[in-house]
């Protein structure tokens, strides 16, 4: 959990930091602004020192995301995608490419535990979800948390993936989300200091639609040269969270030599979850699942050769969609409503800003840890922060 200091002083911060012209003072928020959303984790830490694969040290989890109640995923909603660069996994992308729909829960684990994950993701929608299709092609998404956590230690199992799923589905609507080193996000690495889960929100003034943008990050990603701040290269060699004064957590290992340049600093990647009661279409989903780069970028990604950086939008919106079946039941044809084009760059600035704001969250909220040989991911400093942006 964030500490009350810390979460005091990230607050303050990022109040001064996050700036949306478009949108509502309400900015400091979750994806679960948007009805319907829940979202719950499942976190595994056990063991220090010295890495033994199958024994640990584990700093690991799953998080669980709901699109709307258990009781209505049988009806899909409409969905889009985007790859910045494809050296990820989100299981179930091509069957969302090809008929626009989303038809499960979204989880997210680490890179070796999407397996079981999405195994466990379709023995708990047979369980809970009425009206469920006969096939399943659930979204399991991942980052790499190798550096602190006994990756190919295989210590995710079913029941962590089913126990988030659980928790989530039992959330009243706008419940707070886990954040920084909680579930999925538990070993993730962010820039080169500790990252993990991070989560924004922005509601567009009644004139342009009162529409609500919600983004959740994974966030694993990020050379520290480029960590950028309100257009400030904080990362920079000689800026105040450079290496010189913060090494890089594969530099704490126990007998590691330090590498200032080490290539693994932008060798993660980041999950990009954007959630909207705007009523979109899949191709403008996917538009809009495409400026959520723009916020990765605002911080300093670039989506390197070995990161992975998906994004998976969906749209809450036009719920009565019929369900998914080999034989069909439903009338030929149903109404649907959309919002018209020339109306959607609110809804697009409105997801890079909170995706900007998202991946700062994860900054902001993540608190230092250790885990394999003794690496250490260290919290970013945000008195330092807020003292190079006053």
């Amino acid at each position: 959990m964030l500490s009350l200091n810390r979460a005091i002083v990230a607050l303050i911060i990022f109040t001064g930091l996050v700036t949306a012209p478009v949108t509502s003072a309400d900015r400091i928020k979750d994806i679960t602004d948007v009805a319907g959303v829940r979202v719950a984790a499942t976190t595994v830490i056990s063991g220090e020192g010295e890495l033994q694969r199958g024994r640990g040290p584990v700093r690991t989890g799953v998080t669980a995301i709901l699109p709307r109640a258990a009781a209505e995923m049988g009806h899909p909603l409409f969905a889009g995608t985007h790859r910045l660069n494809g050296n990820g996994e989100l299981t179930g992308l091509e069957w969302i490419r090809e008929s626009g729909l989303l038809t499960s829960p979204i989880c997210l684990t680490n890179t070796h535990s999407v397996g079981v994950v999405h195994d466990a993701m379709i023995a708990w929608s047979l369980k809970h979800v009425p009206d469920a299709p006969p096939w399943s092609l659930p979204v399991a998404g991942e980052t790499w948390d190798g550096v602190l956590n006994d990756v190919n230690g295989f210590h995710v199992t079913a029941v962590h993936a089913e126990h988030a799923l659980d928790a989530a589905a039992a959330l009243p609507e706008g419940a707070p989300v886990p954040r920084g080193n909680q579930g999925g996000g538990t070993g993730m690495i962010c820039h080169g200091f500790k990252g993990g889960n991070g989560t924004s929100s922005r509601r567009l003034p009644a004139e342009l639609g009162g529409y609500t943008i919600g983004v959740f990050v994974q966030a694993n990603h990020g050379r520290r040269h480029r960590l950028t701040l309100q257009g400030k290269s904080l990362g920079a060699p000689g800026g105040p969270l450079s290496t010189e004064h913060y090494p890089l957590p594969w530099e704490t290992k126990v007998g590691a030599a330090p590498k200032p340049d080490d290539p693994r600093g932008g060798a993660g990647s980041i999950i990009v979850i954007v959630a909207t009661d705007a009523p979109l279409l899949p191709m403008q989903l996917d538009r809009l699942a495409q400026r959520a780069v723009i916020g990765i970028g605002r911080v300093g990604g670039v989506g390197e050769h070995s990161s992975g950086d998906l994004v998976l939008s969906f749209s809450t919106a036009n719920g009565h969609l019929p369900s998914e079946d080999l034989e069909p039941k439903e009338p030929f044809e149903t109404s649907i409503t959309m919002v018209v084009n020339a109306h959607l760059s609110a809804l697009f600035e409105a997801t890079a800003d909170a995706t900007e704001s998202a991946i700062l969250d994860a900054l902001f909220a993540a608190e230092t840890m250790s885990g394999a040989d003794g690496a250490t991911a260290v919290a970013l400093p945000l008195d330092i922060v807020r003292a190079a942006l006053d």
